[in-house]
């Protein structure tokens, strides 16, 4: 109730909606946040396993577009927690020497947003710091512009490593799993560079996209009442 009552507060002065379904006085409404609580499943992304914390649908969905291409980085906090149970579901029983990779973003996004928003949901999630092993060798299409075949043809022999890779195993993370197309290109730098590529950790992923292999972490617990 007193974390209520300094919310109610707050948004006097700051006026705010919730970025998952526009309802006032809160970044995140108690509805849209039970949305966020993570419900891992791991995916076939070709031969990459790709543990995912959400669907990419829905209010999940608003969210992360919001934070993404909105500026709403005071929703980072639940996106980091769902994200680093994904992590963490990815790299039970690893001994550790298994390092994190993200994909290098291009300037033009960064000036866009003034963040990367994977970068900054691991930091908010105290996760190790990824490896900075890969880099972009040309220009690429925003993504969002283009089809399915397109997405891959634009991001073909777009990353290479930057350093001898032999040896070391890498985690990818990125954060939506779309066509995976991404990952897909980020796999392939990376073997190509010698390194070996265990699977990838995305926060979301788009639902019937991919065949789910396994799912766990279901959220049994009745959603908020919304408030009027």
């Amino acid at each position: 109730m007193l974390l209520a009552s300094l919310l109610d507060a707050w948004s006097v002065v700051v006026p705010v909606h919730c970025a998952g379904c526009g309802l006032a006085d809160r970044a995140l409404c108690g509805q849209c946040r039970w949305e966020l609580a993570p419900r891992i499943v791991v995916t076939e992304l070709g031969s990459l396993n790709t543990t995912s914390a959400l669907r990419y649908e829905g209010a999940a969905r608003h969210v992360i577009v919001a934070m993404k291409e909105q500026g709403r980085t005071d929703v980072v906090g639940p996106l980091a927690g769902a994200l680093s149970a994904a992590l963490a579901a990815a790299r039970e029983g690893s001994d550790g020497s298994v390092e994190l990779v993200t994909v290098p973003g291009s300037r033009a996004a960064y000036r866009r947003r003034g963040y990367d928003p994977v970068a900054l949901m691991l930091r908010r999630a105290g996760a190790p710091r990824p490896a900075r092993v890969l880099a972009r060798v040309r220009a690429t299409k925003r993504q969002k512009t283009l089809g399915r075949e397109a997405r891959g043809t634009n991001l073909a022999g777009s990353l290479r490593a930057v350093q001898p890779l032999a040896g070391r195993r890498f985690l990818l993370v990125d954060d939506v799993a779309t066509t995976g197309a991404t990952l897909r290109e980020a796999s392939r730098a990376i073997r190509a560079g010698g390194g070996i590529v265990t699977g990838a950790v995305t926060l979301a992923v788009t639902p019937l996209r991919f065949p789910a292999v396994a799912a766990t972490s279901p959220n049994p617990v009745k959603p908020p009442r919304r408030r009027p």
